[in-house]
């Protein structure tokens, strides 16, 4: 009802206006009175309740609405693919501001807001076209008039929307051209006709709203005129027969679903609103190596870049010692331990090398290498025995967590410590990248240095992890010597990919890792894949509440299926997938990968569900536990869409709506 009022207060004082009312502060009840008369209460109530304005467009690409009194969407949507099925409204209206500009209709798709003068004179403030595929807003300077910016004003409970571009420095304003990306739905490339211009951008999960604000300046006398163009398009790399196959359109809309940029934090991030984790930052690098421009300029790897700067300039993320709230972003998620996570140092050494890798920015690779190569040797200083693999000064040891307590990696509910395998294959990762580096830096004691480092790592990797009872790769080997094996899929699937198993045992561990599938009756693919197969203990679980997956008896079962604990996500099922399609095991990979493609085309892993917990993680029949309402590591698993075209032979899908099956052409 709150929604309402202040959508009929809205669109009453536009009633108000309009019909001719001078001081409508003290003719409400006159106002009310002639919308009952006339039947326009009706029509104001269901406007309230939908967020639609009678001024409008809607194409099979857009709709859009536009508030009635001040400059604003009230309506927002985009199917970048034009099925038209992806046009639900994602904008804030019980927080859209309520003016004295009013709208008016002046030519075929087109509209205008006007503003009175002192001596009551309209004059045009903003003019707005709609087409198809376009949205223009358009500013002219008006003297001695305090024009409002057009106004984006985005829900994020319903939408992560997020602005890719350019920060100004010390400014929460994005320079042009810039790409404005609705995960799920579409993207917008958005230009202006002066290449001084930029936008407002700012993201917030501050209760009771969580918004994504994006506002659009009015001309100035410096300017003169300003015209915007937002236009709906497609950014994915391209490849023969994607574009004719339903298959891949959650992979074609979606593509930029992993890139999040975070304004008041100026770096990429979980979402637009949530923790900057630098032990995300190499999944961000991977997809940057792959994607193409975003606009004149403008590249997802001149994003990456900028988050480098800021971490190697001495800026900290969540998995750093010292990482807390600021006044500027009091939601953070602080790290409480006085340690840095294993993975964060070789996740920044993946990134800041694959950035290199992709971009060719050989400038900023000799800029930086004394300080990736000090990181680097920072990293493998973590071996304390001498066997190569780098260790977590948390034991792991069963029953050793302490509240307050955070384990080695981004798993952070489940007790990887001590030997932790996730983080050893990326450090063996990062070994190899710096080798590289510093070969094409010509710095050749630097390369053997880190080419020495990745041998190690390899060598000791498989006959320290690998299980023998089960098959497969454990998660951790504790400081008391005991293995901790939970059919961990992520571990071993990026153990495999990595190349730090040969191939008859990768298979072998396949074979394994599918059977124990089939055992545990695990099936809901288009969920994605359970971190681990069984139950890890209570002993092994750091967060004992419930909701989070802890348990409270000692086998785990109690908790099992919900959060780290076994829960479905999308988030690492890429390497799983990945290493089955590395292995030439194409039908295996695709049995996982095609269910989830079809989610990823109907937005599910976005969002919240009837019981207020997201969709980025479930349980086994689907019930959702997820806290985020967007998790963007899960996206990184889109790009395999490159390794199943290579395979050849693919399915295409008839339909892509949940509960068809996909037929074979």
């Amino acid at each position: 009802m709150h929604l309402i009022a202040n959508q009929l207060r809205r669109h009453v004082l536009s009633a108000v206006l309009t019909a001719g009312f001078t001081r409508p502060g003290k003719t409400l009840n006159r106002a009310l009175k002639f919308c009952l008369v006339s039947g326009a209460l009706v029509a104001v109530l269901t406007r309230a309740a939908t967020g639609d304005s009678d001024a409008g467009f809607k194409s099979s690409f857009l709709s859009a609405n536009l508030a009635p009194t001040a400059p604003a969407f009230s309506g927002f949507a985009v199917d970048s693919l034009g099925h038209g099925e992806r046009l639900e409204n994602a904008v804030l209206n019980d927080k859209l501001p309520v003016g004295s500009n009013q709208l008016e209709a002046i030519g075929k798709n087109t509209f205008r807001y006007t503003q009175r003068l002192a001596d009551g004179t309209a004059v045009e403030v903003w003019r707005i076209k709609f087409s198809t595929n376009q949205i223009t807003l358009h500013s002219e300077f008006v003297p001695e008039t305090k024009v409002p910016p057009f106004l984006l004003l985005m829900d994020q409970k319903k939408n992560h929307a997020t602005l890719l571009g350019h920060l100004l420095p010390g400014e929460l304003k994005v320079s042009m051209p810039c790409v404005l990306h609705l995960p799920d739905h579409g993207t917008f490339r958005v230009t202006a006709s002066t290449p001084e211009a930029a936008l407002e951008y700012d993201a917030r999960r501050r209760r009771p709203e969580n918004f994504v604000r994006i506002a659009f300046p009015p001309a100035t006398e410096a300017q003169g005129v300003v015209e915007y163009s937002l236009d709906v398009t497609l950014i994915y790399p391209k490849a023969p027969g994607l574009a004719d196959n339903p298959l891949y359109d959650g992979y074609r809309r979606n593509f930029l679903n992993l890139i999040q940029l975070h304004p008041r934090l100026r770096t990429l991030a979980n979402n637009s609103s949530s923790d900057v984790c630098g032990f995300c930052f190499w999944e961000y690098a991977e997809l940057a190596a792959k994607a193409p421009p975003l606009a004149d300029g403008l590249t997802v790897n001149d994003l990456l870049r900028a988050s480098l700067d800021r971490v190697l300039d001495g800026g900290l993320t969540y998995g750093q010692a010292g990482y807390h709230s600021t006044p500027a972003f009091p939601e953070v998620a602080a790290w409480s331990p006085d340690i840095d996570s294993l993975d964060t140092l070789p996740s920044l050494l993946i990134a800041a090398c694959r950035y290199v890798e992709s971009s060719g920015d050989q400038r900023w690779a000799s800029a930086r290498f004394q300080q990736l190569t000090g990181l680097g040797r920072k990293m493998l200083a973590e071996d304390h025995d001498g066997n190569g693999l780098i260790e977590y000064p948390r034991s792991g040891n069963s029953g050793s967590w302490k509240p307050g307590d955070r384990p080695a990696n981004w798993w952070d509910t489940i007790g990887f410590g001590n030997e932790d395998a996730y983080a050893n294959a990326l450090a063996y990762r990062a070994c190899q990248l710096m080798s590289e580096l510093a070969g094409d830096l010509r710095k050749p004691a630097e390369a053997e240095e880190f080419s020495s480092a990745a041998r190690k790592i390899r060598l000791a990797y498989v006959p320290t992890f690998y299980d023998s009872k089960t098959g497969v790769l454990a998660g951790w080997k504790s400081a008391d010597g005991r293995l901790h094996d939970y059919w961990f899929t992520f571990v071993n699937g990026m153990a495999i990919s990595f190349g730090l198993v040969d191939t008859q045992r990768a298979n072998a561990i396949m074979d394994r890792l599918l059977e124990k599938m089939d055992e545990a009756g695990y099936s809901r693919f288009e969920f994605g894949l359970p971190g681990n197969l069984v139950p890890i203990h209570r002993a092994d679980y750091t967060d004992l509440r419930h909701r989070y997956g802890g348990p409270e008896l000692a086998d785990g079962s109690d908790a099992f299926q919900i959060y780290e604990n076994g829960g479905a996500t999308h988030c690492h099922a890429y390497w799983t997938i990945k290493a089955l399609y590395q292995l030439g095991r194409a039908k295996d990979a695709r049995k996982i990968y095609y269910p989830m493609l079809k989610s990823f085309a109907a937005g599910d892993f976005q969002g919240f569900d009837t019981n207020g917990l997201s969709k980025d993680w479930r349980d086994w029949q689907g019930r959702c536990h997820g806290y985020e309402g967007y998790l963007s590591d899960g996206y990184l698993a889109l790009i395999a869409v490159a390794d199943d075209v290579k395979t050849g032979q693919q399915v295409k899908l008839t339909s892509n709506k949940p509960g068809e099956e996909a037929a074979v052409h």
